[in-house]
């Protein structure tokens, strides 16, 4: 019999193997019990309809109906046929697809898979070339049956996974056409070239487009092409290289150029040109698991072209370095050599050409008690004051500086809960005659004595029975550690007003580490009796199964036993530092820091910050930072601040952030921006008005969008750089 018939109301499972064992098996199945199915076993052809998957090498094919040849692998389909290879989908209703050659004919077509959906007419694809081609196509990153944003184009060209090309393009927002292309690309990879605009207006700038094209050539090489036109300043651009070597590092070189039409002049005593450029290098390599090189270059023509063009980094770093690094550790000891040259003259800088420094950590010697600690260094070192027109070059020096220090500790505990660890250590340092219009310091050897001890102990207790739904607690226990460090430094044979500085202590908001090696200001070493003490408080509770911290509170302060001399008229007791975190519920967080001066009954820092976050449609933070006036640190803040987001719903969103300062009434800054859900990709109109009392107020509105498919930003950078939304970079 040459037909072999199987009614409906049977479901059929056929599994065929063709050729040798290593070929690819078929698999036929129906998909409803009113299948009709006929296998013919002569040419070994089989049909089928009311619903038909076929599978074979990879490929997946369902249909209403079916036809395929097992032989050549050529199939018919007909009727909401859907192919799947990989991960891209094709759907049609008339499709030819050869299951071993790969070559597809369709009269029409929808495919992708995200970030890219295509369909359209006259699809045809190739075995030899892994590509289709289709005519009267539509690409849309937006997986919707009318998307909101297209380009329309007459022919393209997609090599799934890989590409796709369109020729005679047409992009189309909303069903309006707004911009065409002869020609256009876009990688289908995780890497995929696209363009950026970011249009706006800013009282500096004028009306303004920042342009960025991103690329990528392989995994080892990609970058971007920036391209900024601001109608008062000009025309600015250049290029980003990313470079990835594998075990040979990784790193990137951007250039910036801008011919600024409208420089502000007699910028720190420093004239600012028209010819305006930056270059940036970063270099990370990690070629053993003990090694590490690393390298950066922030050169800048000007003090002030990242302050104007790139307002985000410069609120994250004022004055980056320039350095290279190179670290080599072993279990006890680490082993660095780093260079800083100084590249930009307008920006005061230490130079170390170069220092190597040797760390021994703390080891124990032997199965005795004793545990060793050291610190070594040779340098040869330049301070060089920045360039102005204000300040001679005749302050400039420099000397060679070696030094080393050896410490000697013996941890004990008394008990089983008091900590007990006294610690005696010796530093010598020898400075070469300083040389340098600036010099003022001969030959000098330095030797210093350091000793203390350092008492601390934990106490804890547990209430396993305490609920409170208000403060969502489940159970509460309380840690308590004491502390206190004492050391003493009889006065050096040299103080510091007779070495040259380069490593000083500076002032700080902040009380400063009293023991070595931590206190690194390796010049400023004078005599010293202080005990530091430190209490810290926490309440910990269950919150979903997790133990989190409910309070967290830490005091310390310095009794002064005897006074500087570098210090004259410095108080016995130190002031009075606080850190404090509150949790009372898992959506409120409470964060403070204070300084607290004990002679003047004020506080010399305050910094609050209260975060509300009931649920994901709104949070609040509300800041308070102060800082009384410093003879040494100057003008002090009274600032307040605000950040308020609420989503309206999945498409609405509004952003508000506000700095109040109350010393004078003066709003430093607020920005409102508002944010809309198109689908396919986002945007956010941003509105800003920046007092910063340099003149005339500077007011901002742009318009940032995003490809949601290829966002532009992380999560929540909008909110923890804002600059990034109206041109800051």
């Amino acid at each position: 019999m040459k037909n072999l018939r199987i009614l409906s109301g049977l479901v059929v499972l056929l599994t065929v193997v063709v050729g040798r064992a290593q070929e690819a098996a078929w698999v036929i199945e129906s998909l409803s019990p009113q299948n009709e199915f006929v296998y013919d076993l002569q040419t070994g052809t089989a049909t089928g309809t009311n619903g038909v998957i076929v599978k074979y090498g990879g490929a997946v094919m369902t249909a209403n109906q079916i036809s395929v040849d097992q032989k050549t692998g050529e199939a018919m389909a007909e009727g909401q046929v859907r192919i799947q290879r990989d991960d891209q989908v094709w759907v049609g209703e008339h499709v030819q697809y050869n299951f071993k050659t790969r070559m597809m004919h369709s009269q029409e077509f929808r495919t992708g898979k995200p970030p890219v959906f295509a369909s359209g007419k006259g699809l045809t694809g190739t075995f030899n070339d892994p590509a289709y081609t289709a005519t009267n196509a539509i690409i849309t990153s937006d997986d919707f049956s009318e998307p909101a944003m297209k380009i329309r184009a007459r022919r393209i060209k997609m090599v799934p996974g890989k590409y796709i090309e369109a020729r005679d393009a047409l992009l189309i927002m909303g069903g309006v056409p707004v911009f065409y292309l002869p020609y256009y690309r876009r990688n289908l990879g995780e890497h995929a070239n696209n363009f950026n605009f970011q249009p706006g207006y800013r009282s500096r700038f004028g009306p303004y487009l920042l342009s960025r094209y991103d690329w990528y050539w392989n995994e080892n090489l990609d970058g971007a092409f920036r391209l900024d036109y601001r109608l008062k300043r000009g025309v600015g651009g250049g290029p980003d290289f990313n470079y990835d070597l594998g075990q040979w590092g990784a790193g990137a070189i951007k250039y910036y150029y801008l011919r600024d039409d409208k420089p502000s002049n007699n910028a720190n005593g420093v004239d600012v040109p028209s010819n305006r450029q930056r270059f940036r290098f970063s270099y990370l390599a990690q070629p053993a698991t003990n090694l590490s090189v690393r390298a950066q270059v922030r050169y800048q023509g000007d003090p002030l072209l990242v302050r104007d063009f790139f307002e985000g980094e410069y609120r994250e770093n004022v004055q980056p370095g320039t350095y290279v690094e190179v670290n080599k550790f072993w279990n006890n000891f680490s082993l660095d050599a780093v260079a800083q040259p100084r590249v930009n003259d307008f920006l005061e800088t230490v130079e170390r050409l170069p220092e190597v420094r040797l760390t021994g950590f703390r080891q124990q010697l032997g199965n005795s008690p004793v545990y060793y600690q050291s610190d070594s260094s040779f340098a040869y070192l330049r301070r060089r004051y920045a360039v102005s027109n204000d300040l001679p070059l005749g302050l400039n020096y420099a000397a060679m500086r070696a030094d080393t220090y050896q410490q000697l500790l013996i941890p004990q505990t008394f008990w089983g809960w008091l900590n007990v660890t006294p610690h005696a250590g010796g530093r010598f340092t020898y400075y070469d005659e300083a040389s340098g219009p600036g010099a003022t310091t001969t030959k000098a050897y330095r030797a210093v004595l350091d000793t203390g001890v350092e008492v601390s102990f934990k106490s804890s207790r547990v209430w396993p029975g305490v609920k409170n739904k208000t403060l969502d607690m489940d159970g509460l226990r309380h840690i308590v550690e004491p502390s206190a460090n004492y050391v003493y430094t009889p006065e050096p044979n040299r103080t510091p007003n007779s070495l040259p500085q380069f490593d000083s202590s500076l002032p700080s908001l902040r009380l400063l580490p009293i023991e070595y090696p931590e206190m690194n200001s390796l010049d400023s070493i004078d005599a010293q009796n202080a005990v530091r003490f430190g209490v810290r408080n926490k309440f910990q509770t269950k919150r979903n199964g997790e133990v989190v911290d409910v309070v967290n509170w830490e005091l310390f302060t310095d009794w002064r036993v005897t006074r500087r001399l570098q210090a004259p008229g410095e108080a016995a007791m130190s002031d009075i530092f606080s850190d404090l975190t509150f949790s009372p519920r898992s959506w409120i967080t409470f964060e403070s820091q204070t300084r607290y001066d004990l002679d003047q009954h004020r506080f010399r820092l305050a910094w609050h910050t209260l975060t509300l976050t009931p649920s994901p449609d709104w949070s609040w933070s509300l800041g308070h930072y102060y800082v009384h006036d410093d003879p040494i640190l100057g003008t002090g803040n009274n600032l307040i601040t605000s950040s308020y987001y609420y989503r309206l719903n999945e498409n609405w969103g509004f952003h508000a952030g506000h700095q109040f300062e109350a010393r004078n009434g003066r709003m430093v800054e607020q920005y409102y921006s508002v944010y809309r859900d198109f689908r396919s990709w986002t945007g956010a109109l941003t509105f800003r008005v920046n007092d910063n009392n340099e003149g005339s107020e500077d007011v901002t509105l742009a318009f940032t969008f995003s490809l949601k498919a290829m966002p532009r930003f992380g999560m929540g950078t909008d909110s923890a750089r804002p600059g990034y939304l109206f041109g800051g970079y």
